[in-house]
């Protein structure tokens, strides 16, 4: 008997909102109303596990220990957090690394989150942070995908952290290669909300649809969008709240700004939220 899939927001590290709302997966799991065998849930994260919460550590062991039970994409965060423990980049005021970087085992740790992948794709889901660009479908942003996944599980992986930031080039491009290359699936994988209708990514702005740069539209309204074939389930967008659509579950409800940390399960799409305490002033972002 296959494990029920639930998909999971960004937990930034929020771990008492996230171990409340496993216990609540759990509860509602068919083990639980007599059906027998059932394996415990497979729980499938968005990204950003840690920063800016105030438990990124315990976040990241909790997470690490679930072994095969959790499937994590990387976010943003995560890979800031990599970048800062490899003096790639300064911390930043609001981050909250500190404990993992003078954590006996945070080497360990390190080296697990640097593992994971950035895209997933199972039972005709594909798994992201922020977001795919129009002209990859899923096969091809798995492939793509691999790309960064290879050269971050390498020996060369703090080289290519410090060449991994910029939002040059702002378009893909089959031609595309090294860095440039790399950097432009990054971005689309981890960074992405808005994108024009010709395929120019935008990183200016972080909030709603409604405030859309002039010409610019969501990533996942982007005509001809090539990853309509699956159902897209990402988070990253936080001023977006829940997305509940055919082919496409956004699940970034804004646990670390005193919101919600969502999941759902993906079989039926049953919604499950528990409510989160304000780690962060929405203005400091």
């Amino acid at each position: 008997m296959a494990a029920e899939l639930i998909a999971i927001g960004d937990v930034q590290g929020c771990l008492a909102p996230l171990i409340e709302l496993i216990a609540a997966v759990s509860e509602a799991a068919p083990g639980n109303s007599g059906v027998a065998g059932q394996p415990a849930p497979q729980l499938l994260f968005t990204g950003d596990l840690v920063n800016r919460g105030p438990q990124s550590l315990a976040t990241l062991r909790f997470v690490r220990s679930l072994g095969e039970r959790a499937s994590v994409v990387l976010g943003n965060h995560d890979l800031h957090l990599l970048a800062v423990a490899s003096g790639v980049r300064p911390a930043h005021h609001c981050d909250t690394f500190d404990e993992i970087l003078a954590a006996p085992d945070r080497d360990e740790l390190l080296d697990w989150l640097r593992a994971r992948p950035l895209a997933h794709q199972v039972d005709g889901h594909l798994l992201v942070h922020a977001g795919v660009l129009p002209q990859w479908d899923a096969a091809q942003t798995i492939a793509l995908a691999a790309e960064v996944e290879t050269v971050l599980r390498g020996t060369g992986w703090v080289d290519f952290l410090r060449t991994m930031y910029g939002n040059r080039p702002t378009r893909w491009s089959d031609e595309l290669r090294g860095e440039e290359r790399l950097r432009v699936i990054v971005n689309a994988l981890t960074r992405m909300r808005f994108i024009s209708a010709d395929g120019e990514m935008d990183f200016t702005l972080k909030e709603g649809v409604a405030e859309a740069p002039p010409g610019y539209l969501p990533w996942f309204e982007a005509p001809g969008r090539r990853s309509a074939e699956v159902t897209v389930v990402f988070g990253h967008w936080s001023m977006l709240g829940l997305i509940d659509r055919p082919r496409l579950i956004g699940l970034d409800t804004g646990c670390v700004w005193g919101g919600a940390l969502s999941a759902v399960r993906l079989a039926d799409r049953a919604l499950f939220q528990v409510s989160c305490p304000q780690a962060q002033v929405p203005g400091r972002r």
